[in-house]
Protein backbone atom coordinates (compact mmCIF):
# COMPACT_ATOMS: atom_id res chain seq x y z
CA UNK A 1 0.00 0.00 0.00
CA UNK A 2 1.31 3.46 -0.82
CA UNK A 3 0.81 6.63 1.16
CA UNK A 4 -2.75 6.96 -0.18
CA UNK A 5 -5.64 7.15 2.22
CA UNK A 6 -7.37 3.94 3.14
CA UNK A 7 -10.47 3.38 1.05
CA UNK A 8 -12.57 0.54 -0.31
CA UNK A 9 -10.45 0.14 -3.46
CA UNK A 10 -7.23 -0.10 -1.46
CA UNK A 11 -8.78 -2.72 0.83
CA UNK A 12 -9.93 -4.75 -2.18
CA UNK A 13 -6.44 -4.53 -3.74
CA UNK A 14 -4.83 -5.85 -0.55
CA UNK A 15 -7.42 -8.64 -0.26
CA UNK A 16 -6.92 -9.70 -3.88
CA UNK A 17 -3.13 -9.75 -3.56
CA UNK A 18 -3.01 -12.45 -0.86
CA UNK A 19 -3.05 -16.16 -1.64
CA UNK A 20 -3.73 -17.26 1.93
CA UNK A 21 -5.73 -15.72 4.76
CA UNK A 22 -6.54 -16.67 8.32
CA UNK A 23 -10.25 -17.20 8.98
CA UNK A 24 -11.06 -16.66 12.66
CA UNK A 25 -14.27 -18.01 14.14
CA UNK A 26 -15.75 -18.31 17.61
CA UNK A 27 -16.69 -21.79 18.83
CA UNK A 28 -19.90 -22.45 20.78
CA UNK A 29 -17.77 -22.28 23.93
CA UNK A 30 -16.51 -18.82 22.93
CA UNK A 31 -12.95 -19.83 21.97
CA UNK A 32 -11.47 -17.91 19.03
CA UNK A 33 -9.91 -20.28 16.51
CA UNK A 34 -8.08 -19.41 13.29
CA UNK A 35 -7.75 -21.53 10.17
CA UNK A 36 -5.62 -20.93 7.07
CA UNK A 37 -7.82 -20.61 3.98
CA UNK A 38 -7.41 -19.83 0.28
CA UNK A 39 -9.81 -17.21 -1.07
CA UNK A 40 -11.29 -18.33 -4.39
CA UNK A 41 -12.65 -14.88 -5.26
CA UNK A 42 -12.85 -11.34 -3.88
CA UNK A 43 -15.71 -9.33 -5.40
CA UNK A 44 -16.10 -5.57 -5.79
CA UNK A 45 -18.70 -5.78 -2.99
CA UNK A 46 -15.99 -6.96 -0.54
CA UNK A 47 -17.32 -10.52 -0.57
CA UNK A 48 -14.70 -13.22 -0.15
CA UNK A 49 -15.62 -16.67 -1.47
CA UNK A 50 -14.16 -19.94 -0.20
CA UNK A 51 -14.74 -23.61 -0.99
CA UNK A 52 -15.20 -25.38 2.33
CA UNK A 53 -16.30 -28.69 3.79
CA UNK A 54 -19.73 -28.47 5.37
CA UNK A 55 -18.61 -30.88 8.13
CA UNK A 56 -15.41 -28.97 9.02
CA UNK A 57 -14.68 -27.43 12.42
CA UNK A 58 -14.84 -23.94 10.90
CA UNK A 59 -18.27 -24.67 9.40
CA UNK A 60 -19.59 -25.85 12.76
CA UNK A 61 -18.35 -22.66 14.45
CA UNK A 62 -19.85 -20.47 11.71
CA UNK A 63 -23.24 -22.17 12.03
CA UNK A 64 -23.33 -21.13 15.69
CA UNK A 65 -21.88 -17.64 15.11
CA UNK A 66 -21.58 -16.17 11.60
CA UNK A 67 -19.43 -13.21 12.73
CA UNK A 68 -15.89 -13.89 11.47
CA UNK A 69 -12.59 -12.17 10.85
CA UNK A 70 -10.22 -12.57 7.92
CA UNK A 71 -6.57 -11.64 8.43
CA UNK A 72 -4.46 -10.78 5.38
CA UNK A 73 -0.73 -10.31 5.94
CA UNK A 74 2.40 -9.58 3.97
CA UNK A 75 5.76 -8.32 5.17
CA UNK A 76 5.16 -4.94 6.77
CA UNK A 77 1.37 -4.82 6.23
CA UNK A 78 -1.69 -6.35 7.85
CA UNK A 79 -5.37 -6.12 6.96
CA UNK A 80 -8.13 -7.31 9.26
CA UNK A 81 -11.60 -7.75 7.74
CA UNK A 82 -14.61 -8.08 10.05
CA UNK A 83 -17.59 -9.65 8.36
CA UNK A 84 -20.51 -12.02 8.28
CA UNK A 85 -20.24 -15.52 6.87
CA UNK A 86 -22.95 -17.51 5.13
CA UNK A 87 -23.05 -20.85 3.38
CA UNK A 88 -24.13 -20.90 -0.25
CA UNK A 89 -25.16 -24.08 -2.06
CA UNK A 90 -24.78 -23.19 -5.72
CA UNK A 91 -23.29 -25.86 -7.99
CA UNK A 92 -22.71 -23.37 -10.83
CA UNK A 93 -20.68 -21.13 -8.49
CA UNK A 94 -18.75 -24.16 -7.18
CA UNK A 95 -17.93 -25.10 -10.77
CA UNK A 96 -16.83 -21.50 -11.47
CA UNK A 97 -14.50 -21.33 -8.45
CA UNK A 98 -13.24 -24.93 -8.44
CA UNK A 99 -9.47 -25.49 -8.56
CA UNK A 100 -7.21 -28.54 -8.49
CA UNK A 101 -6.11 -27.42 -5.03
CA UNK A 102 -9.72 -27.57 -3.78
CA UNK A 103 -10.04 -31.04 -5.31
CA UNK A 104 -7.30 -32.33 -3.03
CA UNK A 105 -9.62 -31.89 -0.03
CA UNK A 106 -12.70 -33.68 -1.39
CA UNK A 107 -12.72 -37.38 -2.32
CA UNK A 108 -15.51 -37.04 -4.88
CA UNK A 109 -14.32 -33.77 -6.41
CA UNK A 110 -16.71 -30.89 -6.93
CA UNK A 111 -19.69 -33.28 -6.73
CA UNK A 112 -18.75 -34.36 -3.19
CA UNK A 113 -21.79 -33.82 -0.93
CA UNK A 114 -19.44 -32.26 1.66
CA UNK A 115 -18.51 -29.39 -0.71
CA UNK A 116 -20.16 -26.05 -0.07
CA UNK A 117 -19.31 -22.40 -0.51
CA UNK A 118 -18.61 -19.91 2.22
CA UNK A 119 -19.23 -16.26 1.43
CA UNK A 120 -17.82 -13.69 3.85
CA UNK A 121 -19.28 -10.22 3.37
CA UNK A 122 -16.99 -7.56 4.78
CA UNK A 123 -18.45 -4.99 7.18
CA UNK A 124 -15.26 -3.08 7.96
CA UNK A 125 -11.53 -3.38 7.48
CA UNK A 126 -8.59 -2.16 9.47
CA UNK A 127 -5.13 -1.73 7.95
CA UNK A 128 -1.74 -1.33 9.55
CA UNK A 129 1.34 -1.00 7.47
CA UNK A 130 4.50 0.60 6.27
CA UNK A 131 4.52 1.71 2.64
CA UNK A 132 7.05 -0.02 0.39
CA UNK A 133 6.46 -3.66 1.30
CA UNK A 134 9.07 -5.83 3.01
CA UNK A 135 12.14 -3.90 1.85
CA UNK A 136 10.58 -0.50 2.55
CA UNK A 137 9.41 -1.50 6.01
CA UNK A 138 12.83 -2.93 6.93
CA UNK A 139 14.64 0.21 5.77
CA UNK A 140 12.20 2.48 7.62
CA UNK A 141 12.56 0.48 10.84
CA UNK A 142 16.37 0.59 10.59
CA UNK A 143 16.21 4.33 9.90
CA UNK A 144 13.94 4.87 12.89
CA UNK A 145 16.34 2.93 15.11
CA UNK A 146 19.26 5.09 13.96
CA UNK A 147 17.47 8.45 14.17
CA UNK A 148 15.31 7.67 17.17
CA UNK A 149 12.23 8.87 15.24
CA UNK A 150 9.03 6.90 14.92
CA UNK A 151 8.87 5.06 11.54
CA UNK A 152 6.42 6.21 8.91
CA UNK A 153 3.41 4.02 8.55
CA UNK A 154 -0.29 4.05 7.97
CA UNK A 155 -3.21 2.84 9.95
CA UNK A 156 -6.87 3.22 9.35
CA UNK A 157 -10.32 1.75 9.37
CA UNK A 158 -12.84 1.80 6.55
CA UNK A 159 -16.50 0.77 6.61
CA UNK A 160 -17.38 -1.43 3.68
Amino acid sequence: MSDQTLNRETVLDVMRSERFVMLSTATREGRIVSHPMTPQQVTDEAEVWFIIGRDSDQSEAIRSNPQVNLAFAEAGSWLSLAGTAEFVDDQAKIDELWTEQAGAYFEQGRQDPNVTLLKVTGDSAQFWGVPGGAVGSTLKLIGAKITGKKPDGTSGTVEL
